[in-house]
């Protein structure tokens, strides 16, 4: 019985529900003293702890400039406005939703690319096959915070004469070739939600080299006024309130620490899962670091016993969360469905939607907790047809 999963009626794995992720906050009383003297200012937006937490961002990462913004969102729709672009632009559709939205919000049309089947991110020599006469750019994503090839995206960036912009929401503390990320192309945009390493509450934040480029996404930030109350162009609401500015700079202190640890859970998932049938795992190019934002394996139900679906339901029954991103993939969402290519243009985006399934991760997770989720998924392995018998039957009850 020991050996048996939860839909089979064991006990499960865990008392408690453990979640996909988990935000790591400081200690309320660490952070009181700032929020009083936010409060105490009256400065609540547009103040000295966002310019600090710019600063700092830039030095960290060694580049020139760090625009604070409200959501990744909303600096993805900055950074694309910026930089001018119109007509065409290449984007994989394995990616989260807001990568494409805001393409469609700057009025251009997403010409979807297909991922690398091993580091499911953008695959270079797809990304060229698609361009067309009137693509202005190419917008790549560091996958889960996986980097991107970014030597080769910059390479044929500079064939066509195309913008090479990266939604890096997963990827801050990923290193390219020992070297951050943010330093290649010409902008990188960065998620400060909860589910990040660098966490704000809500907020992004742009990086870009590029006085210019930086310059109007500070004005369009502020709905595209400068100061003189007379909108150069239209912009949004984006700025970043002090206080999700201080949460952030608390976050940012412990990066380094928080990737470490990420790296520690996955080399442990990998380790004990590697003998497991039908699993598979993202690759990480030697040299690069991932951050690790989310962890997933791939799950090939033929050697595994169960489907991804299934296992899911599994390890829900152990009091596991997990999540299937991205299924569905952007090209098959209904507001996108109109920029879909052909059915056979997207193999690996379709195969690894249907087969990919993320486990719980976060910055403080200790390894108890994945040794538990490990033992869930090698006992649904084992217990397979026992289990597909019993959802047969419940099927047919």
């Amino acid at each position: 019985m020991k050996d048996l999963p939860a839909l089979l009626g064991n006990k499960p794995v865990f008392e408690e529900r453990i979640p996909i992720a988990r935000p790591l906050v400081p200690a309320f009383e660490e952070f009181a003293a700032e929020l009083e003297s936010v409060f105490a200012s009256g400065i609540l937006t547009k103040g000295p702890r966002l310019r600090r937490f710019e600063e700092t961002v830039a030095e960290r990462l060694g580049v020139k400039y760090a625009i604070a913004v409200s959501s990744c969102t909303s600096g993805l729709m900055l950074t694309y406005q910026a930089h001018g672009l119109t007509g065409d632009v290449v984007v994989p559709s394995f990616t989260f939703m807001a990568t494409v939205s805001a393409l469609v919000w700057a009025g251009v049309r997403p010409i979807f690319a297909d991922v690398g089947l091993a580091t499911a991110n953008l695959d270079p020599r797809a990304a060229e096959a698609a361009i067309t006469p009137e693509t202005t750019a190419i917008v790549a994503a560091h996958t889960f915070g996986n980097p991107a090839e970014i030597e080769e995206l910059i390479s044929v960036a500079e064939r066509h004469n195309l913008r090479l912009i990266f939604d890096a929401a997963h990827a801050i503390g990923s290193l390219y070739k020992e070297t951050p990320c943010a330093q290649f192309g010409d902008a990188h945009v960065f998620s400060l939600t909860p589910t990040k390493l660098v966490v704000a509450g809500e907020g992004g934040i742009v990086v870009t080299n590029n006085s210019e480029v930086a310059e109007k996404i500070r004005v369009g930030r502020e709905y595209g006024n400068s100061g003189d109350y007379d909108s150069a162009f239209a912009g949004i609401n984006a700025r970043m309130p002090e206080i999700n500015a201080t949460l952030a700079q608390h976050s940012l202190n412990g990066l380094e620490s928080a990737v470490q640890q990420r790296n520690r859970i996955a080399a442990f998932y990998q380790e004990r899962l590697n003998d497991v049938p039908g699993l598979d795992f993202q690759q990480v190019r030697t040299g690069n670091r991932s951050s690790y934002n989310d962890f997933s394996i791939i799950v090939d139900s033929d050697a595994f016993g169960l489907s991804r679906d299934e296992l899911a339901d599994a390890l829900a029954a152990e009091n596991i969360d997990t999540r299937k991103y991205y299924d569905p993939p952007v090209h098959r969402q209904t507001a996108y469905s109109k920029f879909a290519p052909s059915e056979e243009a997207l193999p690996n985006t379709e195969l690894l939607a249907s087969r990919i399934l993320h486990l719980p991760i976060w910055s403080d997770m200790n390894v108890e907790i994945a040794a538990g989720v490990c033992q869930a998924v090698e006992r649904s392995h084992q217990c397979a047809g026992m289990i597909s018998e019993a959802r047969r039957a419940a099927a047919y009850a």
